[in-house]
């Protein structure tokens, strides 16, 4: 365990040296501006207690559509977050001289993975649950709604993330850091098409869709684990309000069971199992 400690605290510090936390916080200190920005304006137009002439409560549906896009970014976000600290942990510090001298008694190449996955995984699931917190917290204060579910949301995003961060690092163990990083983004860009297919389906009544994006959720649990946070935002939400809300662009989101969330637990499980496969078997 102290291998392991030292070398997260060793890849956080490289992380620093290179700028990562930099370009990140840039990133998110623009994108919360933007997000306050818009919600400022989007309710100065609204009256909060205003009902349509369906009675559908305009301020509840604009709330839950906005921070539903903040999940969005937010998940986005972490995964860039997550790239950036492991497409080039293995393969890319290998070619270029920096893990063989880290890779003797006794830090074995378990601990060397182990810790730089702590490091990653800790640092985006901290993230991703701050960004999505200050988010909902903005949308209270300007717009005053708040998600009828957060914490179930939040753990998703952090549970999903981490499931990123270990497919990076499992990637980065094979493909050098450049294609790793592509790679990793077509997977996450496929799960959220595999997401958005579900939700046509849903509206077409096409089984065949809805097959496809169920599939796409155990292959790659994040995007359930998304789906189910975009679904728990709005769990309790009744009426009429409710249904505007499904016609909206997040309507098609399924609530995650149990079995989901055991799974992502599995399938983080098998990634690290396949990654310490391959960094063992790896010539350097």
């Amino acid at each position: 365990m102290t291998a392991i400690r030292v070398l997260a605290l060793f890849t956080l510090r490289e992380s620093l040296r290179r700028r990562v936390f930099a370009v990140v916080a840039i990133l998110t200190v623009v994108f919360l501006a933007l997000y306050g920005l818009g919600l400022w304006r989007l309710y100065a137009e609204l009256d909060r207690n205003e009902l349509d002439g369906t009675g559908v409560e305009i301020s509840i549906v604009a709330g839950a559509t906005v921070l539903g896009l903040a999940m969005f970014a937010t998940l986005f976000l972490g995964t860039v977050l997550a790239v950036f600290l492991t497409l080039g942990a293995v393969r890319g510090d290998a070619e270029r001289g920096l893990l063989q001298p880290l890779l003797v008694r006794p830090v074995s190449r378990r601990d060397l993975l182990l810790g730089r996955y702590v490091a990653a995984a800790g640092v985006c699931a901290l993230y991703v649950a701050g960004v999505f917190l200050a988010a909902a917290v903005l949308t209270w204060a300007i717009g005053g709604w708040w998600p009828d579910h957060v914490i179930g949301p939040t753990l998703g995003l952090m549970l999903g993330v981490a499931i990123i961060a270990a497919l990076s690092l499992a990637g980065s163990v094979f493909l050098s850091a450049t294609a790793n990083g592509i790679a990793v983004f077509m997977v996450f860009g496929a799960g959220l098409v595999a997401g958005l297919l579900g939700q046509i389906g849903e509206a077409l009544s096409s089984g065949t869709l809805q097959d496809v994006s169920t599939a796409a959720s155990w292959l790659l649990p994040f995007e359930g684990l998304y789906q189910a946070g975009l679904s728990g935002l709005t769990a309790d939400t009744i009426g009429f309000t409710r249904f505007a809300i499904d016609l909206g662009p997040f309507g098609g989101a399924e609530s995650a069971g149990p079995g989901l969330w055991l799974w992502a637990v599995v399938y983080l499980g098998l990634v690290g199992a396949w990654a310490l496969r391959g960094f063992a078997r790896r010539d350097l």
